[in-house]
């Protein structure tokens, strides 16, 4: 058959009642969706499952004994209660079923089977209560060879859900697949023999019914590399796609702006920022949109490069539009092109910022400037996707931060440029390679590792309340001798109150609590500003709040006076995660460190240490020794280097999805790709890719892989792809 036998509706294969169940708990629809529903282990009819370590409240499938059966009448109402104990040969689990005695002729002394449940606790004890079960067939493990091979042969145990156990989603995927047939391989021939690969209809058959572990390791390389193959010949397409597309060249013009911003620096650009600028330069140049992604250190000096490519679309006429997530840093930026460009090209080029919280007149004001192309440098907040924002001639879009931002709000802003403009994303969270390659394929990416002379290095400390509770006093203490020193200090909460975080946060779970532990409440703005006033240490200091629930003055308010000196320590939230520039900053304090995640941690440090003077960061964390909190908070302690964190970071997360929902807004599309573990696959697929689509740009040659784009690209996928 050929591969559209995968479209084929799960209703026709299954019946409409399965066909519901399996939409409903995993969104499947085709036979494709399910059978790309692989196994997440395999199991051995003769290999029992450890009970020691049971994840109390969450769904559990287990291999497992039946040691004893006992029935006993419930006192409170009547009936009773059938309670089975099964074993791994060390640990006890007791399942409970009320009111179904007939289920001792099943759960015999002996046997084993597959059980599935939720586990709970009952007088200090693991049970599953009314668990779902498989008994392996007794008769089959008479003896003899046929019985080895049964025994050995691996189960597939598949993500499952109450309502959809294992083996019932085994017993659809064998009808489904005996029903489809061969399917053709979306892996050209000559491809898949250079890796030694078995087909994909091999592979679907072996990875969910193996004979031996063999079997499903072969489908897993082969099912691996396919993924890769398919998803990077996606992007290169969406690549090529853009660079079809028409727009204004903006080149580099002698003698213009630019050439004015460039003569009067009063330093001289690191070699990373000349190399980005120069491919930036040739981009704009270009008559097809740029779509460049450039990802740097903190305080390498990103903003730099791209307001000398602003300069470049204003020598041409053209408007640049820089998008910023939160007002503050709207606002830094403003002062700091402005102050960047200088009096006589600030006068010129209008620099104009637009915010969701101006006054109507003061809004009124800056949307003529935009509408008429007075302000060719226009830097706002979400406020710039408004209807009533209107561009005379909108030549590029910066992104700053572009994790903060949807796909919908940046296409929003894009959408406003009479032909396609010229698009830079920035990003101070650095990406591993392989995650660059599938995250953003689609875009050519840049890196600026070097940081500008003159920056010092940043000393970071964690501070484990856990070992040390008696240390806290010593960090007020060490705080307020560096104000005595004539510096500022940060202090950061991951919450505004007892009850609000602030908007944005990419704040952590507290994990590894145990069961029935409480929770403790996170460390907040509110909180800490009653502490700091009976830390004697402080006595006398100026201490202010800067949080998101301030309105846009209070907040500029508080940003100007601290950039002045006019504050000693500010306690805020992530609000001055990125962007903001205290040259007499050189302390940050982050209360509950465990809570933020690792790339947002060396964001927050980058804060300080940006003015020639050391930073010292303090990382205060009750997280307990040898749990993945605190070692999140070791790891960001023990390098300043962003891309070392970006990529422990990852294996700290054993992530699954990279073309997720947080850039999707979809559900994980990864099925066995990691893009930590598969990085030189991923290169491998990539450079296929751009060997097959260089001979069959349009893939007219491979039917099979067009299909399998299509498949693997949903409607939002595709959407995603077309408009990062």
């Amino acid at each position: 058959m050929t591969v559209s036998a995968l479209e084929r509706k799960l209703a026709d294969l299954l019946g409409g009642r399965t066909a519901a169940a399996l939409q409903k708990a995993f969104g499947m629809v085709t036979a494709g969706d399910l059978l790309a529903h692989y196994p997440r282990r395999y199991a051995k009819r003769g290999e029992l499952t450890s009970l020691a370590e049971l994840p109390e409240g969450e769904n559990v499938t287990i291999v497992a004994e039946v040691r004893r059966t006992s029935e006993r009448k419930m006192q409170s109402r009547r009936g009773s209660v059938l309670e089975v104990v099964i074993s791994d040969g060390h640990g006890m689990l007791t399942l409970t079923f009320f009111n179904q005695s007939w289920r001792q002729n099943e759960l015999q002394p002996g046997v084993r089977g597959i059980f599935t449940g939720k586990v709970g606790r009952y007088r200090g004890l693991a049970q599953l209560a009314h668990p779902d079960y498989q008994i392996f067939a007794d008769a089959e493990l008479a003896g003899g060879t046929i019985a080895k091979e049964w025994t050995d042969a691996p189960v597939p145990i598949y993500p499952a859900t109450a309502t959809m156990p294992t083996w019932k989603l085994q017993q659809a995927v064998e009808l489904v697949l005996d029903e489809v047939g061969l399917v053709e391989d979306p892996v050209p021939d000559d491809v898949r023999r250079e890796r030694g690969l078995i087909t994909f209809a091999e592979a679907l058959d072996r990875i969910h019914r193996p004979a031996k572990d063999l079997d499903w390791k072969a489908a897993r390389d082969a099912l691996r590399f396919q993924e890769a193959f398919v998803l990077q010949t996606a992007l290169l397409e969406q690549r090529m796609a853009a660079r079809a597309v028409p727009t204004t060249a903006r080149p580099a013009i002698g003698g213009g702006d630019r050439e004015d911003f460039d003569a009067a620096l009063p330093f001289d650009l690191t070699m990373d920022q000349q190399q980005v600028g120069d491919e930036i330069a040739r981009d704009l140049a270009h008559e097809f949109p740029m779509n460049r992604l450039v990802q740097g250190e903190v305080g390498s000096g990103k903003t730099l490069v791209a307001l000398r490519a602003m300069l470049q679309v204003s020598d041409t006429g053209g408007q640049s539009a820089l998008l910023a997530p939160t007002e503050v840093l709207a606002g830094q930026h403003l002062r700091s092109i402005v102050r960047s460009l200088g009096p006589d090209l600030a006068a010129k080029l209008m620099p104009t910022l637009i915010t969701g919280q101006m006054s109507a007149a003061e809004r009124k004001k800056a949307l003529l400037r935009v509408v008429t192309g007075q302000a060719r440098i226009v830097i706002g907040t979400h406020a710039l996707m408004g209807d009533k924002v209107s561009f005379f001639d909108l030549g590029l879009v910066v992104v700053d931060e572009q994790h903060r931002f949807g796909v919908e709000q940046r296409e929003a802003l894009r959408a406003k440029g009479s032909t396609p403009p010229h698009v830079l994303v920035l990003t101070a969270t650095p990406i591993p390679r392989t995650v660059a390659m599938t995250v953003f394929g689609d875009l050519d990416v840049s890196v600026i590792r070097e940081l500008p002379v003159g920056r010092v290095g940043i000393e970071s400390f964690v501070v484990a309340l856990a070992d040390h509770p008696g240390w806290l006093p010593r960090v007020w203490q060490r705080a307020a001798e560096e104000i005595e020193e004539g510096r500022q200090v940060f202090v950061v909460c991951p919450a505004i109150d007892d009850t609000s975080v602030e908007a944005g946060s990419d704040l952590e779970e507290p994990d590894e609590v145990e069961a029935g532990a409480q929770v403790p409440p996170k460390a907040s703005v509110e909180g800490i500003m009653k502490v700091i006033p009976q830390v004697e240490a402080l006595a006398g200091r100026r201490v202010a709040a800067l949080h998101g629930r301030m309105t846009a003055d209070e907040k500029d308010e508080v940003m100007r006076s601290f950039a002045s000196g006019g504050i000693d320590l500010l306690v805020a939230t992530t609000v001055i995660e990125v962007g903001v520039d205290v040259p007499n900053a050189s302390t940050m304090v982050v209360l509950d460190a465990d809570r933020f995640g690792v790339s947002q941690l060396h964001q927050l440090r980058g804060r300080v240490g940006r003015g020639g003077l050391p930073g010292l960061c303090l990382l205060v964390t009750s997280a307990p020794a040898e749990t993945v909190a605190r070692e999140r908070v070791e790891v960001v302690a023990s390098t300043t280097d962003g891309f070392d964190l970006a990529q422990a970071d990852l294996e700290l997360r054993r992530e699954g999805d990279v073309l997720g929902t947080s850039q999707s807004g979809g559900r994980s599309s990864l099925r066995l790709l990691r893009v930590v573990a598969d990085a030189d696959l991923i290169a491998e697929a990539r450079s296929a890719a751009e060997r097959l689509l260089e001979v069959d740009p349009i893939l007219a040659t491979h039917p099979a892989l067009r299909q399998a784009i299509e498949r693997r690209l949903d409607d939002q996928a595709r959407e995603f792809l077309a408009k990062s």
